[in-house]
């Protein structure tokens, strides 16, 4: 079994970096290696699932698609609920949708109207916080649905985009935990 402390170190080995993808002068952070590793994926869900105990959530939010990866055996390691932010038109049924801003142009994601209520605590659970557009979106929608928000937990943030900045606001004094920073 990995060593608490030596998770993030890893973690991080199994990250790998695709240069000029999906276009020059970007390096995208594969995180594929990480997801085919059984004991690196383990790990991560064992620490994600203690950030969901540690902070009292009740559900686990994953963000399309990567949270849903990272989110849904989180949820069942800490014995909760999982409930997938989808982008709009995916989901069937009444729904509660939440529009943003991206660099260049917006984008709509949506929950069933349902699935949270006052009574959850919710930990939003996704693979990169960049921007923070779809996280800051996500956190909306909960308190929308009438839940509050437990915190933010990723893999890996990209420090260089600002994304914690744009979330101080939105979280409030829910805890923001991100594994690495790059």
């Amino acid at each position: 079994m990995t060593e608490l402390t030596d998770v993030p170190a890893l973690l991080l080995s199994r990250i790998r970096d695709v240069a000029d993808y999906p276009e020059p002068g970007v390096m995208f952070k594969d995180i594929t290696p990480l997801l085919a590793d059984p004991e690196a994926f383990s790990a991560l869900s064992d620490v994600l699932a203690g950030i969901a105990r540690s902070t009292g959530a009740t559900k686990i939010v994953g963000l399309e698609a990567r949270g849903f990866i990272l989110g849904a055996p989180v949820a069942v390691r800490a014995g909760l609920g999982f409930i997938p932010v989808r982008k709009a038109g995916k989901l069937p049924g009444a729904t509660l949708s939440q529009a943003y801003d991206l660099e260049y142009g917006s984008a709509e994601i949506e929950v069933h109207a349902e699935d949270l209520t006052a009574d959850d605590r919710v930990l939003v659970i996704d693979d990169v916080l960049a921007t923070g557009g779809t996280a800051e979106a996500s956190v909306q929608l909960i308190r929308r649905a009438g839940a509050e928000v437990a915190g933010l937990a990723v893999l890996m943030e990209l420090t260089f985009l600002g994304g914690r900045q744009r979330l101080e606001t939105a979280l409030g004094a829910a805890p923001l935990e991100a594994l690495i920073a790059v």
